[in-house]
């Protein structure tokens, strides 16, 4: 009897989960149009041995020069990526339509173009808008060779007649590969071109930025794979409707993952901000009940940030949660903390909370203050002038320490802040239990600024005393 030939299966591009038939939607990571046929594997082929791109070498004699990180020019960019940009390392740069992508990278460009070679890829514009942002931003240099292509080929023969150091693709989703099916954008094209591209940068050692465009749901449009295939992810966050922006490092092979830079995006073009404290706490002349200060810490950088609440009756059934800028299940959490552990009557109130300048916060140590803040709306009565808090809030209301609360303390000292509450045990001197009472204890002495006191509370009911 004649064999029959195996049925064709399909695969999901991004997680690899194999279905018999076709379908639109992954069945197990839920991605849209990730789904191809995959052929039948008729048997395993032998790869023979070929030609070696260079012979192996002890790993005592393998040059290390080659692969250190030369700065961009821009301080607030080269600190997200570790120090600057490596030969030969590929960058992807996702965020919004809009926030400011083009303009980073064209600023970045001309600063590197002041030494480098560096040639800019547009797909979207044409390469008289580029060139008006460059006038508007300053970004005019000799060495800075601009081309607007959307084919793979194309791209490729601009880099090898302009051997530039540095490639900014501007974006990759606009790329076409007459190699792959597919329109531009697509899955099977946008893995073809990051490949193919990865490929180029490494046997060149030339660096390579990509920016990519970014969901509904916030996550990096195209395969999941993309984000495996470079060096470095970083994360261009922002408000629109403000001008301040944030980098954040998502991946980063070559420096650290928690690091973040922020700017000011303006009229005449983008400029780092070397001290942002300050940028996400509000101005006002007597305390207002529902704010409350924290610190939270993006890298190694201390962030005082301020949270807001606003609690108001309502007659609905279904009372509103409504969160921004922060994790809204921890938010949902300490509610419930709020009325198990201390009474809080909120079940016919609507909660809002907030975070002012934007800001993003999912450090653990902004629970108490979320949770002092809305105890301060729900009462209507404002927290003392001047207090930072710090702290992860439990289930059972106690309250855990968090690191770098030294940091944090210097932080808000520096900025006028004179007291801070924080969980028990979180420094090492001078705020331990004496006789079963908690101790107010300059700062000055050990190591923050003088007049700055620490209050220690084991839980969420000893904090709500020291402040009331």
């Amino acid at each position: 009897m004649a064999k029959t030939a195996p049925k064709p299966g399909y695969r999901c591009a991004e997680c690899g989960w194999r279905s018999p038939k076709w379908v639109g939607r992954c069945g197990e990571c839920q991605a849209w149009g990730t789904v191809d046929e995959e052929g039948a594997r008729a048997g395993v082929n032998v790869v023979q041995a070929g030609a070696t791109t260079a012979p192996a070498l002890p790993i005592g004699n393998v040059k290390a020069e080659v692969a250190i990180a030369r700065t961009t020019g821009v301080s607030e960019l080269d600190r997200v990526l570790g120090g600057g940009l490596v030969p030969g390392a590929v960058v992807l740069l996702a965020g919004e339509p809009g926030i400011g992508k083009s303009t980073l990278l064209l600023e970045a460009a001309a600063r590197i173009a002041e030494r480098d070679t560096v040639l800019y890829v547009t797909g979207e514009e044409s390469a008289a808008q580029v060139r008006l942002r460059g006038d508007r931003i300053g970004a005019i240099r000799d060495r800075l060779y601009l081309a607007a292509e959307t084919e793979l080929s194309a791209l490729v023969a601009h880099v090898e007649k302009v051997q530039p150091q540095l490639l900014v693709v501007d974006s990759v989703q606009t790329i076409g590969s007459a190699q792959a099916t597919g329109v531009p954008g697509g899955v099977t094209q946008v893995r073809e071109v990051a490949a193919n591209l990865v490929r180029l940068a490494k046997e060149r050692n030339m660096a390579t930025v990509l920016v990519g465009h970014v969901t509904k749901e916030g996550s990096i449009a195209g395969p999941r794979t993309l984000e495996h295939l470079v060096d470095v992810v970083l994360n261009f966050e922002g408000d629109r409707h403000s001008r301040l922006r944030m980098v954040r490092a998502i991946k980063n092979r070559f420096g650290p993952t928690d690091e973040v830079g922020c700017f000011d995006l303006h009229e005449r073009g983008i400029e780092g901000i070397t001290d942002p404290s300050g940028l996400f706490v509000s101005r006002r002349s007597r305390p207002v009940p529902g704010t409350c200060v924290t610190v939270t810490v993006e890298g190694t950088r201390p962030l005082p940030a301020e949270v807001q609440a606003l609690v108001a009756r309502t007659e609905a059934q279904q009372p509103r949660r409504t969160s921004s800028g922060l994790d809204t299940y921890r938010v949902q959490m300490i509610l419930a903390v709020l009325e198990r552990r201390l009474n809080a009557k909120l079940g016919g109130c609507d909660v809002f909370t907030a975070t002012v300048g934007g800001i993003k916060l999912a450090d653990p140590a902004v629970d108490l203050s979320v949770m002092l803040a809305v105890a301060s709306a729900a009462g209507d009565k404002p927290l003392p002038a001047g207090l930072v808090a710090l702290g992860e809030v439990g289930l059972a209301g106690e309250l855990r320490p968090v690191k770098d609360v030294r940091r944090r303390l210097s932080e808000a000292a520096r900025l006028g802040f004179r007291r801070g509450l924080v969980p028990a045990g979180s420094l090492d001197e001078g705020t331990r239990k004496r006789d079963g009472q908690r101790s107010l204890v300059p700062v000055g002495s050990v190591t923050f600024a003088p007049g700055f006191e620490v209050v220690e509370a084991e839980n969420v009911w000893d904090a709500l005393t020291h402040v009331t």
